[in-house]
C-alpha cells in the first residue's frame, strides 16, 4: 500500500535546479489546497473524504450492496463521466476487466449512459433479458442527456417486468443531496437514494457513493480502500518536494510542460489497468485543459500497444513523456513450458515467469524510449489490492490539483465540457434553445 516515485529515467531530462526552483510554487499550492482558499476551493471535499466520510452513508452503502448481490443477476450503472469510470476502473483493477466472466457469488456488472449508440443499448437490453436486473442511476441533476435516455429505457423495464412496487425495490439512485430533477423524482417514487456531494467534482468522487456502491457490489473491500486512501492523505501532507511523491510527480510533469513536452502518455503493463488510464484522461485532461494550455493527457497498455504506436514513441514528435505504473505484485504468476520442438526458439525463456518477462519488456522499453529522448517516470504500486487502489487514487487527485495550480488553472471546473452540449441541445429543439439552432442549422448550409 505504498507509491515509490522512480525518477531513474527522467532525470537526464530535468536538472536539479528546475526542480529547486518549482519548490516555492508548489508549496504554495499544496497550501492553498489545505487552507482552501485557491481557486475552486468549493469543490476540495475530496482531500479530507478518506477521514471524514459519512459512516451512516458508508454503512447503508453496504447494506445495499448485500441485498443487490442476494437479489440480481445483472447490475447495471448508469452514469457518464466521473460517474462511471472510477467505478469501472477500481472493479477491473482490483478483480478483473473479464470481471462479468469470471465464477463468482456477486452480480455481473454493466456500464450504460455513457453514450448515445443504439446498437450499445439494445445489445445489453438483450443480455439483460431473463435475468434479475438492478439499477444504479448516478447523476448530480438527472437532466444530462446520455445516462438521462438510459434511465427512461431501464426505468420502462424494471416497471414492466417487476410492476411499480418491484421496481421500486430494485432502483437506486446517486444524486444531490437535497436538489435537482432526479433528486426530487426519487423521492417522490420511493426510490433510496445516496449522495454525490457539493464540494467533490465528478471526477474526484470514485471514493463517495458515485463509486463506493458500485464497487461494494462488486465484493471489493471498500473499507480497506477507504484506509488506503487515508494514509495516502497522511503520507502526502508535508510541503517536502524531496520527500513527498505525490508533489514531485506534479513538479516534473510542470518542468516537461515547459520543456515544450505537451502530451503525458500512462502506460500500464497490464489490461487490468485500461480502465484506470481512462479514469486519470478525465482528471486530468477535465482538470488542466483550460485557458488554452495543460498536458494532453494519452494512454496505452504494453507491450500490446508497442506494436501500434510503440513506433511513434520511440522515433516521432519529440513533444511527449510517459509516466509508467509498474505495480510490483499482481497477485497471479504463470511459468512458461519447454517445449521439445522449440518451434518458436523460445526454450532460452522456458521456466521463467510471465511476470519476469513483462518486467523485462518494461526495462527494455524504458532504455529504449529514454535513448529515443523520451522522458519517463515511473510510479511504482506495491500490488492492485483495494487498499492500493484508494492510496493510488488519492495520489492522481492530489497531484492533479497541484498541477493545476501550477499551470495557473482552476482544476475543479469544466467550462469547456458545456460547448456541445448547448449545440446539441440546440439542434435537437429543446426548449429555449429555438434561436441558437437556427444559427446552427444556418452554418450547416
Amino acid at each position: 500500500m505504498t507509491v515509490r516515485l522512480n525518477e531513474k529515467f527522467a532525470t537526464p531530462f530535468v536538472a536539479p535546479h528546475e526542480l529547486d526552483n518549482l519548490r516555492p510554487a508548489v508549496s504554495g499550492a499544496l497550501e492553498a489546497l489545505q487552507k482552501k482558499n485557491g481557486p475552486g476551493s468549493d469543490f476540495l471535499g475530496w482531500m479530507d473524504l478518506p477521514v471524514n466520510y459519512d459512516k451512516e452513508e458508508f454503512a447503508r452503502i453496504l447494506d445495499a450492496a448485500t441485498r443487490i448481490k442476494k437479489s440480481c443477476d445483472i447490475r447495471v450503472v448508469i452514469g457518464i463521466g466521473g460517474s462511471y469510470l472510477g467505478a469501472r476502473a477500481a472493479i477491473e483493477f482490483v478483480k478483473s476487466p473479464l470481471y462479468n466472466d469470471l465464477q463468482k457469488d456477486t452480480p455481473d456488472i454493466y456500464f450504460s449512459g455513457n453514450n448515445i449508440s443504439a446498437a450499445a443499448l439494445s445489445e445489453l437490453l438483450a443480455i439483460c433479458e431473463g435475468k434479475d436486473i438492478c439499477i444504479n442511476v448516478i447523476s448530480k441533476s438527472g437532466t444530462t442527456t446520455e445516462p438521462a435516455i438510459a434511465f427512461r429505457v431501464f426505468r420502462e423495464l424494471m416497471v414492466k417486468k417487476y410492476g411499480v412496487d418491484g421496481a421500486r425495490e430494485r432502483i437506486f439512485v446517486t444524486t444531490d443531496r437535497a436538489r435537482g430533477t432526479l433528486k426530487h423524482f426519487s423521492d417522490e417514487s420511493g426510490f433510496e437514494t445516496f449522495v454525490v456531494p457539493d464540494d467533490i467534482g465528478g471526477r474526484f468522487s470514485v471514493l463517495t457513493a458515485v463509486g463506493l456502491l458500485p464497487i461494494a457490489c462488486a465484493g471489493i473491500d471498500i473499507a480497506a480502500m477507504m484506509q488506503g486512501a487515508a494514509k495516502a492523505r497522511e503520507d502526502y501532507a508535508s510541503d517536502d518536494l524531496d520527500t513527498n511523491a505525490a508533489l514531485r510527480y506534479a513538479a516534473y510533469r510542470n518542468v516537461f510542460y515547459r520543456k515544450g513536452k505537451k502530451t503525458e502518455i500512462l502506460v500500464g503493463y497490464e489490461p487490468h489497468q485500461l480502465m484506470l488510464n481512462e479514469w486519470w484522461k478525465q482528471l486530468y485532461g477535465e482538470s488542466e485543459g483550460k485557458d488554452q494550455k495543460g498536458l494532453f493527457p494519452a494512454s496505452v497498455i504494453f507491450s500490446t500497444d508497442l506494436h501500434s504506436l510503440g513506433q511513434y514513441i520511440q522515433d516521432g514528435a519529440r513533444h511527449i513523456f510517459e509516466t509508467v505504473l509498474d505495480i510490483r505484485d499482481m497477485g497471479a504468476e504463470y511459468l512458461i513450458p519447454h517445449d521439445e520442438a522449440n518451434v518458436d526458439g523460445l526454450n532460452f525463456i522456458a521456466g521463467k515467469s510471465l511476470n519476469e518477462v513483462n518486467k523485462t519488456a518494461m526495462l527494455g522499453t524504458l532504455f529504449a524510449h529514454t535513448d529515443g529522448q523520451v522522458p519517463n517516470l515511473v510510479i511504482e504500486l506495491s500490488d492492485r489490492s483495494a487498499a492500493s487502489f484508494g492510496y493510488l487514487v488519492y495520489f492522481f487527485e492530489l497531484a492533479c490539483a497541484v498541477s493545476g495550480y501550477l499551470l495557473g488553472v482552476n482544476p475543479f471546473d469544466q467550462p469547456g465540457v458545456e460547448a456541445y452540449k448547448k449545440n446539441m441541445f440546440a439542434l435537437l429543439g429543446k426548449p429555449g434553445y429555438e434561436e441558437a439552432g437556427e444559427a446552427l442549422r444556418a452554418r450547416m448550409e
